[in-house]
């Protein structure tokens, strides 16, 4: 059992079951939407797009501008984005001019006075993009849409710390961003050379450090276990360099290995991964030791220090959960350039073209690359919100959801709640009368516990999703 006591109940945070882990750690959505990617159909089409961001603009508000930068100078044999492996620095600026093309179409249709009150860059590597381009993109965001400068603006991007030059950090800074995503996996050379990402603990520490004298705040490190050679003792060890950096959030991710659905992961053998009882022991360890160092356990693979903006937004119930994971802005529309992104409004979700030549092509004709979406009734905004609240908050209080909804809860969701039944037994989630609320065993399995009012999982998760743990 963790020793870290959550604050306001006098409960731990979280409880270490591994018989209750077993019962329930089947396949199942991260719910970076609901409905999941899985129910995009290719029936949605560009004009219910246009019409969702009409929708949008009427009812105004903050936008969150996403952009997908694909491109990688390396090849990591466990990563599942979409990227293109390129040396070739000169593919970047044509990428850009093409996303400001597009960016002016969506200005219009999403309204460019919105303040921008997030923007992220991911990828592929977002460094990748020499200094100039990444100037010339930010000046062409600031022509088209209403880029803000407060203190409360959440500009983050992803970095390779081997994509890293003198220039890179201040550079981002001048850009406007405020937070980055540092990208380490494990600091074991012999891990690092198996999945073909050598990276030594100096560099990445002299960037991290080099990003906090310039400002940036909310440095998170991302880290992934179950990777080739890794034990419970050097993943431990991993795990204290990581600490005495500090980040100030930290997510550790489970590596599903999928040779046949990720080419890249062909290079990676079966027989050097650890076992799921490793596994699960190194996940296990990973919470005890962070929630010792002071860490608070937000959710899934998400920890964050206490005065982080994260832990603040859970405390205070503002808590959301977005494609960019989770975020304190949930009051933003999401606005997504670039290939395979994805945007989000109220009532509809809405992804552009994988392929890169595909998406190129639409923008040279000046249309979008809208490929498929979902248009969102008022159950499946319903369900999302219920899944927000128990995903970020833990709780699902009766009062504010009939308040939200003009609904009551245990009649709306009178077959769920028959459903949960076995959960309050096995002390997932308590029922207090007037709060459902996830217990210390349940956080660790939360995606089980939000599946159960998920319409679309209601005969179980198909294979198409990762195991919970």
């Amino acid at each position: 059992m963790a020793s870290s006591i959550s604050a306001e109940s006098n409960l731990p945070a979280f409880i270490w079951d591994e018989a209750l882990i077993r019962r329930y750690d089947l396949s199942g959505p991260r719910y970076t939407s609901y409905p999941t990617a899985v129910e995009f159909t290719q029936e949605y089409s560009i004009e219910d797009m246009v019409k969702a961001a009409g929708r949008s603009k009427a009812a105004g508000g903050p936008i969150s501008l996403y952009t997908h930068l694909p491109f990688c100078a390396h090849l990591c044999y466990y990563c599942a984005c979409n990227k293109v492996i390129t040396k070739k620095r000169d593919k970047a600026m044509p990428y850009v001019e093409r996303v400001l093309k597009e960016a002016a179409i969506q200005s219009k249709l999403f309204g460019a006075d919105r303040p921008v009150q997030q923007l992220h860059w991911g990828g592929g590597t977002p460094t990748f993009l020499p200094k100039d381009v990444m100037q010339h993109l930010m000046e062409g965001y600031g022509q088209l849409f209403n880029l803000q400068s407060g203190d409360d603006r959440d500009y983050s991007v992803e970095i390779d710390p081997r994509e890293v030059d003198q220039d890179t950090l201040p550079t981002l800074w001048e850009l406007g961003f405020n937070r980055i995503s540092l990208g380490v996996q494990d600091v074991n050379p012999k891990v690092q050379k198996a999945v073909n990402r050598i990276q030594p603990r100096e560099m990445t520490e002299g960037v991290l450090n080099e990003a906090r004298r310039l400002g940036f705040r909310s440095i998170n490190l991302d880290l992934i276990y179950g990777l080739p050679h890794q034990t419970p003792e050097s993943f431990a060890e991993t795990l204290e360099s990581v600490i005495e950096m500090s980040p100030d959030r930290l997510s550790v991710f489970s590596y599903a290995h999928l040779p046949d659905r990720f080419y890249p992961q062909t290079r990676i053998l079966a027989d050097t991964l650890p076992t799921p009882q490793q596994k699960l022991t190194i996940l296990h360890n990973t919470i005890n030791r962070l929630l010792e160092a002071g860490y608070e356990y937000i959710g899934m693979d998400h920890f964050a220090k206490p005065d982080d903006s994260l832990a603040v937004a859970q405390r205070e119930g503002r808590l959301h959960r977005n494609f960019q994971g989770y975020t304190t802005h949930a009051d933003c529309d999401l606005v997504s350039l670039g290939v395979s992104a994805i945007g989000q409004t109220d009532d509809a979700y809405f992804q552009n073209n994988h392929d890169l030549p595909s998406w190129e092509a639409s923008i040279d004709a000046g249309q979008l690359a809208i490929v498929r979406g979902v248009g969102l009734s008022r159950d499946d905004r319903i369900r999302r919100w219920v899944i927000g609240q128990l995903i970020c908050q833990f709780r699902l209080d009766r009062k504010q959801f009939a308040d939200q909804w003009n609904e009551d809860l245990d009649r709306y969701f009178a077959d769920e709640m028959a459903r949960l039944k076995p959960m309050i037994q096995d002390e997932l989630i308590a029922d207090a009368g007037s709060v459902l609320q996830v217990q210390p065993a349940g956080r660790l399995l939360i995606r089980a516990i939000c599946q159960i009012f998920d319409l679309y999982r209601k005969e179980g998760a198909s294979q198409r999703f990762s195991r919970i743990i």
